[in-house]
């Protein structure tokens, strides 16, 4: 995803207890909110959202990145297990 490839990002998946506001992707009734602030360079985030899966992550240089998934079996699997969620990436990228 980016010029390092995914392999070098740390995937942060949300901890179920914890509070909201530890993770920095929030879904609610406006939609997806997104606390950059809360974002380390270089994790990869990522929330389901209306049967997509959405990641992102913040670059060395502060950018934050968005990619959509929309494969709805790769949906149905994260959504399944989003601990997963890098293997099943690959997987559905052939990689």
């Amino acid at each position: 995803m980016n010029k390092y490839g995914l392999s070098q990002l740390t995937l942060v998946v949300p901890d179920n207890n914890s509070s909201d506001d530890d993770y920095p992707v929030v879904i609610n009734e406006d939609g997806i909110k997104i606390k950059t602030e809360r974002m380390e360079q270089e994790k990869l985030y990522h929330c389901v959202f209306e049967d997509k899966v959405y990641l992102f992550y913040k670059d060395e240089l502060g950018l934050l990145h968005c990619y959509e998934v929309e494969n709805p079996e790769a949906v149905k699997e994260i959504t399944k297990n989003p601990g997963d969620i890098e293997n099943i990436l690959k997987k559905h990228a052939g990689i």
